[in-house]
């Protein structure tokens, strides 16, 4: 479950947690919940193995991305940590020297469990729709599903659903199609 601080959190919150956990500054507040459940991290993995190649390398597909796994993004006042995001080249030439981006991804992916779900749904997808951020993936390895979101005129439209081993080829990465069974294996 995420623990929620009472008093608006700082910076100094976030480097005090122990590595056991995962902490983000959601609306003043620290968040920190466990360190993400195996079936998460490997679902993440295989997201990121599907279209890492063929948009970040450009083998295999059209490159032009930077496709990075579990990035710290400072969105205005706020501190996430997506399992992956991405930003087109031609809006990041090249990635910052710093820890961290300040500038907002082209497309998100958060891997959801019953620990983060409400957080992502809730919480970070309203902050990501007012960062402008156009694509938007929730993975929940337990339901065996990808929604796919496009935002539209600020908000989130629900672009489709895929499960258990539809073939995915979905917004922004229409290029490639891979079987979403991947990611549950």
């Amino acid at each position: 479950m995420p623990i929620a601080a009472n008093k608006t959190a700082t910076y100094q919150d976030l480097s005090d947690l122990p590595d056991s956990v995962v902490g983000e500054i959601i609306y003043g507040q620290l968040i920190a919940h466990p360190r993400p459940a195996p079936k998460c991290v490997a679902a993440s993995m295989a997201v990121s193995g599907q279209i890492y190649n063929p948009f970040h390398q450009g083998r295999g597909g059209p490159g032009g991305w930077w496709i990075l796994f579990q990035p710290e993004l400072h969105l205005g006042s706020h501190v996430v940590i997506p399992e992956l995001a991405g930003w087109q080249r031609e809006r990041l030439p090249e990635l910052p020297e710093t820890a961290f981006f300040t500038m907002p991804p082209d497309w998100v992916c958060e891997v959801v469990s019953s620990d983060t779900a409400r957080v992502a749904r809730a919480d970070k997808m309203p902050i990501y729709a007012g960062q402008g951020i156009p694509f938007l993936w929730l993975v929940d390895p337990d339901l065996h599903t990808l929604e796919v979101f496009v935002l539209s005129e600020g908000r989130w439209s629900l672009e489709r659903v895929c499960q258990e081993n539809n073939s995915v080829s979905a917004p922004p990465f229409e290029a490639v199609t891979f079987p979403l069974a991947d990611l549950w294996s």
